[in-house]
């Protein structure tokens, strides 16, 4: 089977790298890809992976048999809906569906008919609506830009000043047409916790749950981010919080959409917080997360390739997923910017040197001179091991080994889990 992965990021790479372990896969090619991926297939440069009608011709060119898309981009942009008018197989909501993450609105409006629970919020196009709905609230206070704005366009804060100039800023075009409304919403407090699913056909297979840390800097300081690191499983949640999930969030919400006339096959990503009135969803995604796609994939047992084509053709009625008892501890190192400006072209030494953990390439590539950093996140070590004590220090094992000018790093990524592990007597897993 010859597949076509759409995206360039640590995502992608952990995708490319979990199918090339199907004996179902023929060739493997990733538009734009990066040097991870290119070390497993073929990378098409000259393509964008946001021009429908670009990539349709380039899976015809390379025959391609399925198509697996990871960023919100394409999908926003009806790539899927145009690779299904050619009869190419693609695991990836229509634009329609994806709305669900290119407009936060829309998501609220679907839940609302979907009666998930989820914060009250209200969407606003001018900056003077907007300032007076932030002067009558308490503080800290959530302000969303309402389009795609790839991890960074939420800010929470306390500050009431620091909420008007974010709100100000959206619509005065810093994330440019996703900016074009903020909805404003009340502030949820408790543990986050992602769970994400694999959708067609009004079907719905949970992955394990993982946990994103946003926020640059530990003990969640900082600015938002696309995600600093992540870990999975995750222990301090409900022993049948997957199960509340499905039932009160996941099919409901696949049955509103499918109301709607619109159907959903392709991954469906959910932010929980876990607050002391139950869980409260935080975001929609329309595609596998990043970088929990990092730390779940590598504890899949099941053939992703095969379970990916049978979603693709709405065939997963039935099925389940096996899952390795090992935990993984995903840590990025970002560039020196990140998330606002990051610096790029920096050489990038020590990959070569990691052999106790996963790597993923996000922001590099490759020069005459070598390997240079060519995003925001560059790359993702991953430690999978039996314990969280041993992923950590895989993990940072591997993140000491590869060096480039001004790496920022939390350090705290998962220790939480080994605190709790301490309290229970031995390593939780």
């Amino acid at each position: 089977m010859n597949v076509l992965i759409l995206g360039g990021g640590g995502r992608e790479h952990a995708i490319g790298w979990k199918l090339a372990q199907s004996p179902l896969l023929g060739q493997l090619v990733s538009c734009p890809g990066n040097p991870g991926l290119a070390d497993i297939g073929d990378v098409v440069t000259d393509v964008d992976p946001n021009d429908p009608q670009s990539v349709v011709e380039l899976c015809q060119d390379r025959m391609i048999d399925l198509v697996v898309v990871g960023p919100e981009g394409p999908l926003a942009a009806g790539v899927a809906d145009a690779l299904r008018s050619a009869k190419i197989s693609v695991f990836g909501p229509n634009s329609d569906a994806a709305r669900i993450e290119s407009s936060k609105s829309f998501a609220k409006e679907i839940m609302a008919s979907a009666r998930v629970p989820t914060a009250k919020s209200a969407e606003y196009f001018d900056r003077e609506s907007a300032v007076a709905r932030l002067e009558e609230m308490d503080g800290p206070y959530v302000v969303k830009a309402d389009g795609l704005a790839a991890g960074k366009g939420v800010l929470v804060t306390k500050s009431l000043e620091r909420a008007v100039t974010w709100a100000e800023e959206c619509l005065d075009g810093r994330f440019g047409a996703a900016g074009e409304s903020v909805v404003i919403e009340d502030f949820l407090d408790g543990a986050e916790v992602s769970v994400i699913y694999m959708c067609a056909g009004g079907e719905a297979i949970p992955l394990p749950p993982a946990r994103d840390y946003k926020r640059l800097y530990d003990n969640g300081e900082g600015p938002n981010t696309g995600g600093m690191g992540s870990y999975s499983p995750v222990t301090d949640i409900p022993e049948s919080l997957v199960e509340w999930t499905t039932a009160n969030v996941t099919i409901p919400v696949l049955n509103e959409l499918t109301r709607r006339g619109i159907g959903y096959t392709g991954f469906l990503y959910i932010g929980l917080m876990l607050t002391d009135d139950g869980p409260q969803v935080l975001e929609f995604n329309c595609r596998l997360g990043d970088p929990e796609a990092q730390a779940i994939l590598p504890r899949m047992e099941s053939d992703f390739l095969e379970v990916l084509a049978a979603g693709a053709g709405d065939e997963l009625a039935g099925r389940t997923l096996e899952w390795s008892p090992k935990v993984a501890v995903d840590v990025v190192l970002a560039a020196p910017g990140y998330p606002r400006s990051p610096d790029v072209g920096m050489a990038i030494i020590g990959l070569d040197k990691v052999t106790e953990a996963l790597v993923f390439h996000a922001g590099t590539t490759n020069t005459p001179t070598g390997l240079v950093t060519a995003g925001g996140r560059v790359v993702n070590v991953v430690g999978v091991c039996d314990t969280f004590v041993e992923a950590r220090e895989a993990a940072y094992a591997a993140a000491d080994l590869i060096q480039f000018r001004g790496v920022q790093l939390r350090t705290d990524i998962a220790a939480v889990e080994v605190v709790r592990s301490g309290i229970d007597g031995g390593d939780s897993q």
